[in-house]
């Protein structure tokens, strides 16, 4: 799927505020169920499969007075009289590789895509982002920030990150208007801090190095700041429980707990990091609760938590999404926030780029990980190449944007506009509210943005095109759901 996203967008003109990430997940009750929508006219965007609609403004439908749906009326009902948690931000990771591909684009491709990414009013507005500690799989080769045995760490340089991803980053937060709250995950520790001295193969962090270890955050969010890109918060270790034959470090519940209480926690709060919101699991949905009861219960520990973080990858080996752990997780712990860290496609093959099912698998997930609680959503790599890379290990993948570096042209995968049904409208601030659908093909979810705006997300996943009723406190307007499409509408 080739285009200039551009002409696209520039259709939506929806502007949006964006404020600091909010840190409440409290369900309130902030507004009586809507009653005054008699006559009113809401907007609806589409992307939908065998047709040019990719986030385009599509219809204006106006509400009016309905009663009683019948069982034979499809209907989506919407209730914003009860909001639940408070969204944090969505957008993506800026990784080596994204970096190193958009060094090799033309410069007016450069700006195309920080506009299609960033502006809120011509692009998808992402208003979050993560990077990588040192090396991960997708860099184009292993390299940490200090010499070998160095647990002074008075070698400590990002003189690599110079080079490209410190300022791909610094263009990116310029481009989100001057604000981007971005999180940072390492992959492993240095091999000669493991037990296995190795960078790649799992093992596990030596006792003796935990301290060394904890300090390295710390001079890694200095030394990033230092090139004005702030650090939000950091997750504690990328798939504690995955030993892949790239960048990986291995830790139970319990070493992670401990790991977090008594070298972690304590060192950021000394150094005056005590802001930084600190993330534990960042791993599958599958083993969610165990990990997140482990460390929660356990209150030093729990007091350096901010949120849990989750992928998607449970999938991968053949299961189904666990979304309902994500549900008792919030159940259990309301408090603690819930952050989708990391989630794509794969693995790549440039004939299957423009495939319909990539962008479906991203509104399935986000619709659901919303629904069961989650604050904020973060893809994986927000660039990659022709080949789904650079990866030194060849991991290769897809992305919801890809970069032919022999032609300079821009690949908009329908992944992209799937993330931008949410992340163009939905923004920081912004309360989930009820939205329950009569049927299971209608997939949906609603916001109420601290502008007053409703926003309703409704995805068809099937064959099947559906004629339904908006319905809100006893008015409805009518739609009609195109098969395999998502809708944003917004009044």
């Amino acid at each position: 799927m080739k285009s200039c996203i551009l002409s696209v967008l520039v259709l939506l003109g929806v502007a949006c505020n964006q404020s600091a990430p909010s840190t409440s997940s409290n369900p309130s009750k902030p507004d009586s169920l809507a009653t005054n929508l008699e006559g009113m006219r809401a907007t609806v965007y589409t992307t939908a499969d065998s047709s040019s609609f990719r986030l385009s403004l599509t219809d204006t439908v106006t509400f009016a007075s309905f009663g009683q749906p019948l069982e034979s009326q499809p209907c989506i009902f919407v209730d914003p009289g009860t909001s639940f948690q408070t969204i944090t931000g969505i957008g993506a990771a800026l990784t080596d590789a994204s970096a190193e591909t958009f060094a090799k684009l033309p410069k007016e491709k450069q700006q195309e895509f920080m506009r299609a990414y960033f502006n809120p009013v011509d692009g998808i507005g992402y208003t979050l982002a993560r990077t990588n500690i040192h090396s991960c799989d997708f860099s184009s080769a292993p390299y940490t920030y200090v010499k070998d045995n160095d647990s002074s760490l008075s070698s400590f340089s990002i003189a690599h990150d110079m080079q490209y991803r410190v300022p791909f980053i610094q263009q990116a937060i310029a481009a989100a208007g001057g604000a981007l709250p971005l999180f940072a995950s390492p992959w492993s520790p240095p091999a000669w801090m493991k037990d296995n001295n190795d960078l790649l193969h799992g093992g596990k962090l030596l006792p003796k190095y935990y301290q060394a270890w904890a300090n390295y955050y710390v001079k890694f969010i200095q030394a990033y700041e230092k090139e004005k890109i702030p650090i939000w918060g950091l997750s504690i270790q990328n798939e504690p429980m995955a030993r892949q034959r790239w960048e990986s470090c291995i830790y139970s519940a319990e070493e992670e707990r401990d790991f977090l209480k008594n070298y972690l926690g304590p060192t950021i709060e000394k150094a005056g990091m005590g802001d930084k919101k600190i993330i534990a699991w960042d791993h599958n949905r599958d083993l969610l609760y165990q990990r997140a009861s482990t460390i929660l219960n356990d209150p030093a520990a729990a007091k350096y938590v901010w949120g849990i973080g989750f992928h998607w990858y449970e999938t991968w080996t053949g299961g189904e999404p666990q979304f309902l752990n994500l549900q008792r997780v919030h159940e259990q712990y309301p408090a603690t926030h819930l952050i989708f860290t990391e989630g794509c496609n794969g693995p790549f093959n440039r004939s299957q780029v423009a495939q319909w099912k990539w962008g479906e698998i991203y509104g399935r997930n986000m619709i659901n990980d919303f629904n069961n609680g989650t604050c904020a959503w973060t893809d994986w790599n927000i660039l990659l190449d022709e080949t789904g890379g650079p990866n030194h290990v060849q991991n290769f993948c897809f992305a919801p944007v890809h970069a032919d570096t022999k032609t300079g042209e821009l690949i908009y995968a329908n992944a992209f506009y799937y993330i931008g049904h949410f992340s163009k409208f939905v923004k920081p601030g912004a309360k989930r509210i009820i939205s329950s659908s009569s049927r299971s093909e209608l997939l949906t979810t609603a916001f109420k943005g601290s502008d007053g705006k409703t926003v309703v997300v409704v995805m068809n996943d099937s064959d099947k095109r559906i004629p339904y009723h908006l319905w809100v406190g006893g008015k409805a307007a009518e739609l009609v759901s195109r098969p395999h499409s998502i809708v944003t509408i917004l009044w």
